[in-house]
């Protein structure tokens, strides 16, 4: 009896994840008999799926850490507010999408279904304290992403993004999979906190086969962030996937790679700190230079921004490379901040597309604010942000990560962090030079429904928003990695 009590109370706590299957499973058999001309109503299923998420992931929310089915699965602060901040970017990538997909013609159910997949698998790895659950989350997670990329079937370039992405994929996660068979052997578990105890317990672990699956995780790790030099998939499938696909590989994941690093390094590897710290640290400096640097000399802005991204995880990295409280919250801050920014400029790119037409590239931006004063503003306040200049929120989350960076004993690492900001600021200073001191190459007026204006307006206005009053996210990032 007491077995079974047990049993519904872990249910109870795994609500989020149970909830979100069966919901998956309504979008589907609800999506067999809606014709094309209606899909519109899977999305407006899948937006509600997404909102009755939202609810039972605060209502299941524990007051503390909560660890059950047999130690494999956690539910805590970090993971409730990771989960919620993904369904958001979920929603925000459906709703941009969806004039998109249909003007394009590819407006089919599997888009949300797969996108509603790809989240559980983000959450699974939110809320996992096992190596073996981890890995589970990251390949639901990774396996919808690959048909995603490859959605338009129609598409020479996105299928070769695919395949491309497929079999990278399918080699980091080998990679991944090794590394936690060694850390396995060395330690005899799989679950984060066992494998923290038995480091802690038997300082002789700390030796060759445990560092050899250390550098394997990393390279999974580090090829899920997109970090140099592992990646050399980001690029390619950002500039050739569908706009509102890389919208989504640029937002919600991001959140499940953050989650994915504090779990395996900090919960389950924190004690060898200083064994993965100098890896970390030459991945995070790579891409910190090479992300900026080579992001200068793109045209494509989608290709523009997928450096960008590399250059933005070189921060994160740096923050986590610290090894601190401080630089942990900054890493989360950072990440939320940037997805935050990273949703808005995609969602621009996708309200200057048509049918037939991609303004993925600078040129397409000459003018804009010509033909839109107002969106030309809220990109402006996006790249402003994404360079880090005040008083938009990117400045103070590179700020953050600068402090935690000085504070652990760096110098030299944060003067560097600045000198790149300096130089990525140039590509996005291009962007707005573009749309307001050239002259349009496309007359053709901006064309979206309201509410997608209206989230997208709201979407920006967050970059100004956050920037003014940042400590209220900041302090919540604090206390849940406290």
């Amino acid at each position: 009896m007491t077995e079974h009590l047990m049993s519904i109370a872990d249910y109870l706590v795994a609500a989020p994840e149970l909830a979100l299957l069966g919901l998956i499973c309504s979008v589907l058999i609800a999506d067999l008999f809606i014709d094309d001309e209606h899909r519109v109503l899977t999305f407006w299923l899948s937006i509600l799926s997404l909102g009755i998420m939202l609810i039972v992931i605060h209502w299941s929310a524990p007051d503390g850490r909560n660890v059950i089915f047999s130690g494999s699965y956690v539910s805590d602060p970090l993971s409730n507010i990771l989960k919620m901040a993904a369904v958001i970017f979920v929603a925000i990538a459906f709703l941009y999408s969806r004039d998109y997909l249909r003007a394009n013609e590819i407006h089919r159910g599997e888009f949300y279904l797969l996108g509603l997949i790809g989240l559980l698998g983000m959450m699974i790895m939110m809320s996992a304290n096992s190596m073996l659950t981890m890995y589970l989350g990251l390949e639901t997670l990774a396996l919808s992403m690959y048909a995603l990329v490859a959605i338009d079937r129609h598409n020479v370039t996105s299928a070769e993004s695919a395949m491309k992405y497929f079999i990278l994929g399918a080699i980091a996660s080998g990679c991944l999979l090794y590394g936690i068979s060694w850390v396995y052997g060395v330690t005899g578990s799989l679950q984060f906190h066992e494998i923290a105890a038995a480091i802690s317990a038997d300082a002789s672990l700390n030796s060759l086969p445990m560092w050899f699956g250390l550098a394997f995780l990393i390279v999974g790790i580090a090829f899920k962030f997109g970090a140099v030099p592992f990646h050399m998939w980001l690029p390619d499938v950002y500039q050739g996937a569908r706009t509102p696909v890389t919208l989504y590989l640029a937002t919600a994941p991001k959140l499940a790679a953050l989650a994915l690093f504090l779990r395996v390094l900090v919960d389950g590897l924190g004690g060898l700190h200083d064994t993965w710290a100098a890896m970390i640290m030459v991945i995070a400096v790579l891409s910190l230079l090479v992300g900026n640097f080579v992001a200068i000399a793109q045209t494509n802005l989608k290709r523009m921004l997928g450096y960008s991204t590399i250059a933005h995880v070189g921060f994160i990295m740096l923050a986590l490379f610290v090894g601190t409280e401080q630089g942990n919250a900054a890493a989360l801050f950072y990440t939320l901040t940037y997805v935050v920014a990273a949703a808005a400029a995609f969602g621009m790119i996708i309200l200057l597309s048509r049918r037939g037409y991609e303004a993925e590239n600078i040129a397409d931006f000459k003018g804009l604010n010509a033909r839109s004063p107002w969106f030309a503003l809220m990109m402006m306040f996006v790249m402003f942000s994404m360079a880090g200049v005040p008083p938009f929120v990117g400045f103070f989350a590179k700020l953050n990560v600068i402090s935690a960076v000085v504070d652990g004993g760096y110098t030299g690492l944060a003067i560097l962090m600045v000198l790149a900001s300096v130089v990525g600021a140039y590509y996005y200073l291009r962007v707005i030079w573009y749309m307001y001191f050239e002259a349009a190459k496309d007359k053709a007026i901006l064309q979206a429904s309201t509410d997608t204006r209206v989230v997208l307006s709201l979407n920006s206005l967050a970059v100004l928003g956050l920037g003014i009053a940042p400590g209220w996210l900041l302090a919540i990032c604090i206390q849940i990695l406290a």
